[in-house]
């Protein structure tokens, strides 16, 4: 079923039966063809998903979240089987890859009990004889379209809260982790979920995809992970049908090591939430590391040598650590950063260029690299790095990091390191960002919203806020005289 799509229930192959290559970032190797869909093909499933919506919207939430449940259920007892797709075609390390699908696949069951928590409110009247309420209601029929950092997870992150609403979804996954969004579509069908419920299409170019979400008056929102260039533009045209929007749009995380932090425990954490979610192929990991003047030279050895001890290779080798980056056009890019850091007076203290030797001969592989001296306003500083490069500066007081922090045009995530409770609440209050982790490395979990200020985007995933993104509010008045 790999050169097929999922529409209204069915497994279809694309029009003309034309296919794409998927390669393997790790060995460069084509893994398979997939079906390579275009304007038939969304127009079909947008069609099924507003067949079906009606249905599904009138269908108890109870009902929604048994059937939410068994696909949770369903990805669970196949949770090798999807890490293995998940590898094959991200890179990333088995292992990350499991975790990745254990914790994808909790989206799903979240979601099948917070939809029985769709609340509306009673809400007191200034008349005798009036009597106000609200009720939430699903918007309708959904475009998602997905990245490839975390294949499961942002497929599981949007359709979930989206099923659990009573709203019918169409997917568009990225063209390079196809295979993780079809076993997805597998759980849910095998779960019983009704025919155009659920549907992807895939395509190795999104554009026509994109434009029929926009133009297609049946589709009333649109949930986007991705680049800020791609998000305002789907903001911009799709202000023309006053779609509702989800967007998260990238991040340049800061993370801010105080002097009084557990120094083994911070270099640990922050190294971990730099590299190891996808060899910092992520929204969410730290960039900038702000660590503190009367520490900095204590931390950096220590940093640098966690970072000498990851495992770098493809991602089935036993005990690695860090995978390929996602193509050899992100490897470029990840590298021409690093050398114009460099170029401008930044030294790096490790790594700085491509692995092309040994197990890493075939694929995108880049050494997990260490840069100080940057300035603020560099490119490595004020850009997405997306790729294994940890930045390191130093600063003298709480005000003066919280300026730097916030010198960015994302506003995403962010993390403090800090014994002093009082200085952790100022901080984490005065940071502009939509998530901030304080003490931690391991990122956000089901049961509280993430998204972004700023450039980052809006709309939150997520926790109660998540649940409510794909519901309108209808306030309902009754005379009673």
């Amino acid at each position: 079923m790999k050169d097929r799509m999922y529409i209204n229930g069915e497994w279809v192959p694309a029009q003309g039966n034309k296919t794409y290559e998927l390669r393997n970032p790790g060995t460069g190797e084509i893994i398979c063809h997939v079906a390579d869909g275009g304007t038939p093909e969304v127009k079909k499933a947008i069609a099924a998903a507003r067949d079906a919506f009606p249905g599904w919207a009138k269908t108890p939430a109870k009902e929604r979240g048994a059937i939410l449940k068994r696909a949770e259920a369903n990805m669970l007892a196949k949770a090798d089987e999807i890490a293995r797709l998940v590898t094959e075609e991200n890179g990333k390390p088995f292992h990350e890859a499991k975790q990745e699908v254990l914790f994808s696949s909790g989206y799903l069951g979240w979601f099948a009990e917070e939809a029985r928590r769709a609340y509306g409110e009673t809400i007191p009247s200034p008349f005798a004889h009036k009597r106000l309420s609200t009720i939430l209601q699903p918007v309708g029929v959904i475009g998602a379209i997905t990245p490839w950092n975390f294949p499961a997870n942002m497929i599981t992150r949007k359709i979930a809260p989206a099923l659990a609403a009573g709203c019918t979804v169409v997917l568009k996954p990225a063209d390079t982790t196809p295979l993780t969004a079809f076993a997805i579509a597998q759980a849910l069908h095998d779960a019983g979920v009704p025919k155009g419920v659920f549907n992807i299409v895939t395509a190795k170019d999104p554009r026509p995809i994109s434009a029929e979400f926009l133009s297609d008056p049946v589709v009333r929102m649109i949930g986007f992970t991705g680049s800020v260039a791609v998000g305002k533009m789907l903001m911009e045209q799709s202000a023309k049908q006053m779609k509702k929007l989800s967007l998260e749009l990238g991040g340049n995380a800061p993370a801010i090591v105080f002097e009084d932090a557990d120094l083994e425990k911070a270099v640990e954490r922050v190294a971990a939430i730099k590299f190891l979610r996808v060899g910092g192929e992520s929204c969410i990991c730290a960039n900038r590391i702000y660590i503190h003047e009367k520490i900095y030279k204590s931390f950096v050895p220590k940093f640098i040598e966690k970072v000498k001890s990851f495992k770098v290779g493809p991602g089935f080798k036993p005990g690695v650590q860090i995978g390929p980056l996602i193509t050899q056009i992100a490897r470029e890019r990840v590298d021409k950063l690093v050398q114009e850091t460099k170029a401008q007076g930044g030294k790096i203290l490790l790594g700085g260029h491509s692995l092309t030797e040994g197990d890493c001969a075939k694929g995108y592989f880049y050494a997990p690299t260490v840069i100080e001296g940057s300035k603020d306003d560099w490119p490595i500083c004020q850009n997405e790095i997306f790729g294994p490069v940890a930045n390191l500066l130093p600063f003298s007081t709480e005000e003066e990091v919280i300026s730097r922090a916030n010198h960015s045009v994302y506003g995403l995530a962010a993390y403090i390191f800090s014994r002093d409770l009082a200085r952790t609440i100022r901080v984490s209050e005065a940071l502009e960002y939509g998530f901030i982790g304080i003490n931690d490395g391991d990122g956000y979990t089901h049961e509280i919203p993430i998204g972004g200020l700023k450039d980052s985007g809006i709309g939150r995933e997520g926790g109660q806020e998540g649940l409510r993104e794909y519901m309108e509010v209808k306030s309902v008045l009754v005379n009673i005289s």
